[in-house]
């Protein structure tokens, strides 16, 4: 096999889109129950907290999968397990509409989940073909695949104009059918093979998920890709609780927040490059917190005592707003998404399976864990932009990891900033200190 060095463009240019194309296929059917699950809480008569739970249980296997997949891609072919994992959901796909209860629907949407691990083969497929100095970028325009949330929240709700729900989980599965052959029939084997001899020696393999550092990856990414996949599952249900609007415009408006982020995901994975990733996670997540402080506050009405009598006023954010700020934020949690990623393959070139598939893992837990915080806290508190609030508490707490870890960090590779101070007055009496101490002991 080649060497990245001896890759022709156009042979990255055919795996990077070609792998793109596979993994907005298989989001696109990942998050179907953000839309269709519309039609089955009416159908069944589901609470906000069992809506949560159908749309995130399709999250939870995609997301434990990843690592294995990841894995496995390393072994056998990244080509080879993404095209089976495809003709496996697409089974899934083919059987969900024959569920006849709420608990089957649970069951074959764990098999429908399997969809999302196609993000840890793709990064292993994809940065194979690319150099370390080119990756960000690569796996930024891999990522814009994630497009596909963007598609059935646009497409699902006009399939659900002309036709039943259980139709257009077939038109789903067709789709996921075709293009597995396809992506078989066209990719190439990924030219670098990081396990050569089809033998996998698993403590190798996981030895590197042992840092420090690979758990606060994946803390970073449960905010930035986790609740990218939670708003993409929930926010058509905030619209028409909200606001009132029908499921096309709510899938519309779900769309304004998806489709800025996919698309921004390919600048992220080059500013990344740029300028460095943890300056860009910094940006990501000081927006997260100053942008969910603001959308969990939620309609209030107000009456100060004036001086000439009550003053009453309203804050009450139009959908308009809420959409633009929603909008704002895909880019920066996008932005946060690649930063990630681009510091796996410079970390651990010999790695990327194990620590991209367990980075995704956990990134996806959030995907799992946020739905159904989200209506269990709807149930219970009762405030429609609870779900902001929680969020927003996330994303400071990430933040402040990011940068104590940070401080930590440094401070074990360069002891001597512990000593050390930006505050002149106290550097002048240390140094006269130090001065003196070396006088009275010059031996």
């Amino acid at each position: 096999m080649p060497e990245t060095a001896s890759i022709q463009p156009a042979q990255r240019t055919r795996a990077l889109c070609l792998a793109t194309f596979s993994l907005t296929v298989c989001v696109a059917l990942w998050v179907i129950f953000s839309i269709v699950g519309l039609e089955l809480q009416r159908e069944l008569a589901l609470t906000d907290t069992q809506y949560g739970l159908l749309v995130a249980v399709p999250i939870l296997t995609g997301s434990l999968s990843r690592l294995a997949l990841g894995i496995w891609a390393e072994v056998v072919g990244a080509r080879r397990v993404q095209s089976v994992l495809m003709l496996v959901v697409a089974g899934f796909a083919f059987a969900l509409p024959m569920a006849s209860s709420y608990a089957m629907l649970l069951l074959l949407g764990l098999g429908l989940g399997l969809a999302g691990g196609a993000f840890a083969v793709g990064v292993v497929y994809v940065s194979a073909w690319y150099p370390p100095e080119k990756q960000g970028v690569a796996l930024g325009l891999f990522g814009m695949g994630n497009v596909g949330t963007a598609v059935t929240s646009m497409a699902a709700p006009l399939l659900l104009t002309i036709m039943d729900w259980r139709h257009v989980v077939w038109v789903y599965a067709g789709v996921m059918l075709v293009s597995a052959c396809v992506f078989y029939l066209l990719a190439q084997p990924q030219p670098i093979k990081r396990i050569t001899d089809g033998k996998v020696n698993w403590h190798d393999r996981l030895d590197p998920l042992r840092s420090f550092q690979v758990w606060s990856f994946s803390v970073y990414y449960f905010l930035v890709f986790g609740g990218f996949v939670a708003l993409a599952g929930w926010l058509p249900r905030f619209y028409m609780g909200v606001y009132g609007v029908d499921i096309q415009t709510a899938g519309l408006l779900a769309a304004s927040f998806l489709i800025p982020a996919t698309l921004f995901r390919s600048v992220g994975g080059m500013l990344s490059d740029r300028y460095g990733a943890r300056r860009m996670m910094y940006i990501s997540f000081s927006t997260c917190a100053v942008a969910f402080f603001f959308l969990s506050y939620p309609n209030t009405h107000y009456v100060v005592e004036g001086i000439n009598g009550p003053i009453p006023f309203s804050i009450v954010p139009h959908m308009s707003v809420r959409a633009l700020v929603l909008a704002v934020m895909g880019m920066t949690m996008s932005l946060g998404m690649a930063a990630v990623f681009k510091h796996i393959p410079e970390y651990y070139p010999q790695h990327v399976g194990a620590v991209g598939g367990v980075v995704s893992m956990i990134g996806g837990l959030g995907g799992f864990f946020f739905p159904i915080a989200f209506g269990a806290m709807n149930d219970l508190v009762g405030i429609w932009t609870s779900c902001f609030m929680l969020l927003f508490i996330v994303s400071v707490t990430n933040l402040l990891w990011m940068h104590f870890s940070i401080l930590y960090m440094n401070r074990r590779r360069f002891p001597m900033i512990i000593h050390d101070t930006d505050l002149p007055e106290i550097m002048r009496a240390r140094m006269r200190r130090e001065k003196t101490q070396s006088n009275q002991n010059p031996h």
